[in-house]
């Protein structure tokens, strides 16, 4: 079979969402996806600024989280603190579904904690992705679907895997499940556990077309 020809870089979040990085931390972050070319950084909030002041009028953008990492914020603080992250330069918002009304079959309550995230960010600006991380270590297969078809009819942009603060990773399995299900109208985005070149591959050829991986600079160095 013909080896995956792709560019890996291109399609990185390089991550850091520590609770303990630091100021030095996020530049040596942002120095490295400048040198290497990755799409974005994803740091939390409080980073927001000072990445975006290093990053401008590069091809680096700034990625943040919201409502992480367990999701079970209300939705008007979701909205805010996705607002918030917009002021300070992020062009791209991770939020978190409530995973507690997902397992309690509160669809409508899901989908509409979702949209209002993203109705309220791209009025805010045009441009602007909305990736819902959907935490598949929690849920079914059943689960996984419903949860992908929710994201879907709620207008996000992508559906994503893991935080990596949870128990799950990202598998191929899931993220082959996930792209089969929403089929190419939005993207899929792999996160959790991505260590290595052969992991970032394997998901990409399952269907990622974003990865969310603080192992950015091996996967692209090489162990």
């Amino acid at each position: 079979m013909k080896p995956l020809q792709v560019d890996l870089a291109s399609l990185i979040d390089y991550t850091l969402l520590k609770p303990e990085a630091t100021k030095a931390d996020i530049e040596k972050l942002c120095r490295e996806a400048l040198t290497h070319r990755f799409k974005t950084v994803c740091v939390n909030p409080t980073h927001v600024s000072q990445a975006y002041s290093m990053l401008i009028g590069s091809d680096v953008g700034v990625d943040t989280v919201v409502g992480f990492p367990l999701g079970a914020n209300k939705t008007v603080v979701k909205v805010f603190e996705a607002l918030e992250a917009i002021k300070d330069g992020a062009l791209e918002v991770d939020m978190v579904i409530n995973v507690g009304a997902m397992k309690a079959n509160e669809y409508e309550f899901v989908r509409f904690d979702i949209n209002s995230v993203v109705e309220a960010v791209h009025r805010a600006k045009a441009g602007v992705l909305v990736k819902v991380i959907i935490e598949t270590g929690y849920l079914t297969d059943e689960e996984k679907v419903k949860a992908c078809k929710i994201v879907e009819a709620a207008d996000a942009d992508f559906v994503k895997t893991c935080t990596g603060f949870s128990s799950g990773r990202a598998t191929v399995n899931d993220v082959r499940l996930m792209r089969e299900t929403v089929g190419e109208r939005i993207g899929v985005k792999a996160s959790g556990g991505i260590r290595t070149r052969a992991e970032a591959l394997s998901m990409v050829e399952a269907g990622a077309s974003r990865l969310g991986t603080s192992a950015g600079v091996t996967i692209i160095e090489g162990e």
